[in-house]
């Protein structure tokens, strides 16, 4: 059980924090400026149910996928590790080069319908950042074993980041100015932090298993 939660931690801080719900629904609220809450919920609803396909689909076929073209799990996870670090470091140095380019993609918004996929799921919510983080997170199965909890843990945490951007686009246009942008990326900056550390260590754990196979 103890592994459990500690997978589940791990996925939820690596996942919360590059896809940064309370960072990202600043900028929803700006590219739905217009629309009403029923609207806005609508659209949240759908970029939820959108991310979290995107995100358990990395989880589970990410890492058998790279497999299928000869890349080894030690591999897998040192450059899923340094995707991570290097995401990590943009987030932490220059969150305001992140927000303009979210603010970009999400600028063609326009039907209700038809960008509730494109652009605000992919890449708005969930682009290749996220999509490289959660194959990053498969690649650190264990080998051996019972791969079942380790998949329900991830599974859980990408469910419950998926559902924070639910809560969080759904009522951005009210909780987003009591927050302000400032304190908004002083948090992104922290969980930033935890990030880097999180990518670092999954890095260090393919490192670890390539050392031990030249044994």
């Amino acid at each position: 059980m103890t592994d459990v939660v500690q997978t589940f931690l791990l996925a939820f801080s690596a996942l919360f924090s590059i896809v940064n719900p309370i960072g990202a629904a600043f900028i929803f609220s700006q590219a739905t400026t217009g629309r009403t809450h029923d609207e806005r919920s609508l659209l949240a609803r759908k970029i939820a149910i959108y991310s979290a396909l995107i995100l358990l689909g990395a989880l589970w076929g990410g890492t058998y996928i790279l497999a299928f073209f000869g890349i080894s799990l030690p591999a897998l996870r040192m450059a899923g590790g340094l995707v991570v670090a290097t995401s990590a470091w943009s987030l932490l140095y220059a969150p305001e080069q992140t927000e303009a380019r979210k603010e970009e993609q999400a600028s063609h918004a326009e039907g209700l319908n038809d960008v509730a996929f494109f652009p605000l799921t992919m890449p708005f919510t969930t682009g290749p950042g996220s999509i490289s983080v959660a194959i990053a997170l498969g690649a650190n199965r264990p080998t051996g074993g019972d791969l079942v909890p380790f998949f329900a843990a991830t599974s859980a945490a990408a469910l419950a980041v998926a559902a924070l951007v639910w809560l969080a686009y759904t009522w951005a246009g009210d909780a987003v100015p009591l927050l302000g942008r400032a304190r908004a990326r002083v948090f992104t900056r922290l969980s930033a932090f935890i990030l880097l550390c999180i990518g670092f260590q999954i890095g260090l754990s393919g490192l670890t298993d390539y050392v031990q196979s030249l044994r």
